[in-house]
């Protein structure tokens, strides 16, 4: 008897424009470890929807992305994680979305999604605390709220380490 295939988990990211994606990627390239940095910088809205499900998952999120408008997100601090830095999100359009994904995915969620979300970019992890502390400091004392639109979401698989990206879900109806 066979066994059943094992299916990585799915993350779903939020998409930037090319210059908050340029802003953050980069300050994730100059902060973040060298030999973990396996990944863009990203905004996670799911960190494990179910992969043995891919077909399902991307028609659902892109069903209900089509029917949003790209949603606005202020970025509005920075938090000091402890052994990192990362750059506050907010928007009330980009939660109510995320609220419908986690209607339809339910039974699917692990804890980790089912708790409450705090929408973030993280730029620096896994650093001596005194390291994440000075770069806080550095990155606070020049900070400036600001906003962007997303113009997408992203659909990417698990692997261990890196991510593969497995599609490109946009917001708004496509022409």
């Amino acid at each position: 008897m066979t066994e059943p295939p094992t299916y990585a988990p799915l993350i779903l990211t939020l998409a930037f424009d090319p210059e908050t994606f340029d802003r953050f990627d980069g300050l994730r390239r100059r902060h973040f470890p060298q030999n973990l940095n396996l990944i863009p910088a990203h905004a996670t809205l799911f960190h494990h929807l179910p992969g043995e499900r891919e077909r399902a998952v991307m028609e659902t999120v892109a069903t209900l992305a089509r029917a949003e408008a790209p949603p606005e997100v202020a970025v509005t601090g920075l938090r000091f994680t402890g052994r990192g830095v990362a750059f506050v999100l907010a928007s009330e359009a980009l939660s109510a979305f995320r609220g419908k994904i986690a209607t339809q995915f339910d039974a699917h969620l692990t804890a980790q999604d089912r708790q409450g979300w705090r929408p973030h970019v993280t730029v620096q992890n896994k650093v001596a605390p005194d390291i994440a502390r000075a770069l806080h400091a550095d990155l606070q004392r020049d900070f400036a709220p600001f906003r962007f639109t997303a113009p997408a979401t992203r659909l990417w698989r698990y692997l261990g380490g890196p991510w593969e990206e497995r599609a490109r879900l946009p917001f708004g109806e496509t022409a």
